[in-house]
């Protein structure tokens, strides 16, 4: 299962809202990349694709595809507004190492090596 704080459930809500494109949802993924080898990727989806899984989180559908969401289930997704800037914030229980910046992780089975953020 992942959630969704009230604070990011409202940012997205924001987000659909000034789309000028209709939403199914947001996708939440993870992909090849990052200081610590994946990093989690967000954005608004106009159609659930086949395999899908999809969430109910308070107003929002969360899209999950099948390879991400083992390396994401039990995660838990914040949004934190403040003078030092703004952004979602990723708590992953699946992660045994992540970068400083918070947006790349490793899980334990695939072990990316990790590198320097710049």
């Amino acid at each position: 299962m992942i959630t969704l704080t009230e604070n990011a459930i409202k940012a997205v809500g924001r987000f659909i809202s000034s789309s000028d494109k209709p939403s199914a949802g947001l996708r939440i993924e993870v992909s090849d990349g990052g200081c610590s080898g994946m990093q989690y990727g967000l954005k608004l989806e106009s159609q659930k694709n086949e395999g899908d899984t999809e969430i109910e989180c308070g107003e929002v559908k969360v899209l999950i595809d099948p390879v991400s969401l083992t390396m994401l289930d039990g995660m838990s997704i914040d949004f934190i507004d403040s003078l030092d800037g703004s952004g979602f914030k990723f708590t992953n229980p699946n992660a045994v190492k992540s970068c400083a910046c918070g947006s790349s992780f490793t899980t334990a089975d695939n072990g990316a090596p990790t590198k320097t953020c710049s």
